[in-house]
């Protein structure tokens, strides 16, 4: 298994557990794309240091199976690409889509989380 050298330096990545991280982040701008949506806010200074990330899959994505599938595909592009193209003091939050994020193959997933970033960053 090939990990990133940019990935070895960075810190873990933070993960969006409380319900108003979530709703901050889904007030702030999104990105959809074919295999998922991507919401991102940039946080004040002083909130929070380091760069948070959150995955959600409503009950539409399918059953319990069906969602935390998804959400492990959701987390393999985010470590993946994160760490290097995600910025300290910014908030995201990946939505799993129906029959979709299941599908889609991860290296298509990884590129889009690169553009949705770089769309997102602008």
């Amino acid at each position: 298994m090939d990990i990133p050298p940019a990935a070895l330096s960075c810190p873990p990545l933070t993960v969006l557990k409380k319900r108003a991280d979530f709703l901050r982040a889904a007030r702030a701008g999104y990105k959809p794309m074919p295999g998922f949506v991507l919401q991102a806010r940039r946080r004040p200074p002083g909130e929070a240091s380091g760069m948070r990330v959150g995955f959600t899959c409503s009950k539409k994505v399918g059953n319990a199976v069906a969602r935390n599938r998804a959400k492990r595909r959701l987390r393999e592009i985010a470590r993946a690409v994160l760490p290097t193209q995600g910025r300290d003091g910014w908030d995201y939050v990946l939505i799993g889509r129906r029959d979709v994020t299941a599908d889609v193959p991860l290296d298509r997933m990884k590129t889009d989380l690169a553009a949705a970033l770089a769309h997102l960053h602008k």
